[in-house]
């Protein structure tokens, strides 16, 4: 697997974030973390892949950043998926 790009199983769970517009908490690569409801997929100016989060403020984070995604709403259709 590229750099650039995470696995299809990995991309079916962020798919499934957005459809439902669950609250996340993101831990990334660099230990930043970010909390927000998911949006959309969206592509970055350089045409990376990004979580648009609907936070304070909104923000993209890129898929191939992220090291765990913790699903926060209750009653969610998983909690949690490790991106390692």
């Amino acid at each position: 697997m590229s750099e650039d790009a995470i696995s299809c199983e990995l991309h079916d769970f962020v798919e499934v974030v957005c459809m439902y517009r669950y609250q996340l908490k993101l831990s990334l690569k660099n230990n930043q973390v970010v909390e927000g409801k998911a949006i959309d997929i969206v592509n970055s100016t350089e045409g990376r892949e990004c979580l648009l989060i609907d936070g304070n403020p909104q923000q993209q984070v890129e898929l191939t950043q992220i090291t765990k995604m913790e699903v926060l709403t209750p009653n969610a259709k998983f909690r949690e998926v490790d991106f390692e």
